[in-house]
């Protein structure tokens, strides 16, 4: 009688070993000043003076994509998601005004599909050269038994740095203004509930998307989180950016007061064009308003805060963003204001 292996309880340790040889050339297409070594070691080295920073305070951050995932593999939709892994990490960086430097990725899986691996790891590398963020390792784990065949989760982990005194929030004054810089989707938040609409509607994954002609429900669902990176980086080195809320779970409501001093607060007074995404879905799930604003973005991504938002919205159209004039920082009162009836007829 044969004995017991490894594959035969479940992990591929060839299959491992063939993934990372897959993805040696998508990390080194992520290179960048101040990485030393590369993927194969127990762990990553890098030099923040050898890119270019002479009293660097090192950011970290680490995410994941939430249940946004389930879609994706139960619409087999590998090629975004990674994307998503990297943005929720990365947008976060740059809002302390730092740079990423590196990203590692964790992949635990039911059973190893070297090919979704692929997939997935790719989407991410193509996001980390997006924003000059260097894919210097990661972990793949085989986990039968704790996961189900097929299915998969993620976690990432991002470096970045800023030089000491240039961190931000810095300098936030009563009337600086409330740039929205618009959404690329739902990006990744929010998805527990997105999912319940969806089954309380009766759609499959493959419907025609409602809100989205020439889609279908998953393909747009799954449209990747935006990359703010660069835009921001920009005003912040230009000296128009105090401050700046990447708009996640919690929404406007939970995020933006996150980088005000704590006498200070936000004032929504301009509506904006809310996505039909975001419409259909509170009208199908019958969501209210104020609901929606807490638990997704409603269309806008990323929230800057700046004394010349002429000067600001001229940056911006560098990269092709038109920023969304919101409001402005109120000298005191709540942390957050918007008026009802306005929140009311964002979703009318």
């Amino acid at each position: 009688m044969a004995g017991l292996t490894y594959r035969a309880a479940g992990v591929d340790i060839d299959a491992g070993d063939e993934l990372v040889e897959r993805l040696k050339p998508l990390a080194r297409a992520t290179t960048r000043a101040g990485v030393l070594g590369g993927i194969g070691g127990f762990g990553a080295l890098f030099d923040p003076r050898a890119a270019g920073f002479i009293d660097p305070v090192l950011v970290a951050t680490t995410d994941g994509v939430g249940t946004k995932l389930r879609i994706a593999i139960d619409a087999g939709a590998h090629d975004g998601i990674g994307t998503d892994l990297v943005a929720m990490c990365v947008n976060d960086l740059v809002v302390q005004g730092a740079e990423p430097l590196f990203f590692l990725d964790y992949f635990a899986t039911g059973g190893l599909d070297v090919a979704i691996a692929e997939r997935v790891i790719a989407g991410i590398a193509t996001a980390c050269a997006a924003t000059g963020c260097a894919l210097v390792g990661g972990e793949t784990a085989e986990m039968p038994g704790m996961y189900a065949r097929g299915d998969y989760d993620l976690a990432g982990f991002a470096v970045g740095a800023a030089e000491r005194g240039r961190l931000l929030p810095a300098n936030v004054q009563p009337g600086q203004a409330l740039l929205g810089l618009p959404a690329s989707g739902v990006h990744a938040n929010g998805f527990s509930l997105v999912r319940g609409i969806i089954a309380e509607s009766g759609l499959a994954w493959s419907a025609p998307a409602p809100f989205a002609p020439g889609q279908t429900l998953a393909q747009a669902l799954l449209t990747p989180t935006a990359l703010y990176v660069r835009p921001l980086l920009a005003l912040a080195r230009a000296g128009l950016l105090s401050a700046a809320a990447h708009i996640t779970g919690g929404g406007l409501p939970g995020n933006l007061p996150r980088v005000l001093p704590p006498d200070l607060g936000a004032a929504i007074t301009e509506a904006w064009p809310v996505p039909p995404v975001f419409r259909w879905l509170a009208a199908t799930g019958r969501v209210a308003p104020a609901e929606m604003l807490r638990v997704f973005n409603c269309g806008i991504g990323m929230v800057a805060v700046t004394a010349d938002p002429e000067a600001a919205t001229a940056c911006l159209a560098e990269y092709g963003i038109v920023p969304i004039p919101l409001g402005h920082v109120t000298p005191a009162g709540p942390e957050f204001h918007i008026d009802p009836a306005l929140l009311t007829a964002l979703f009318a």
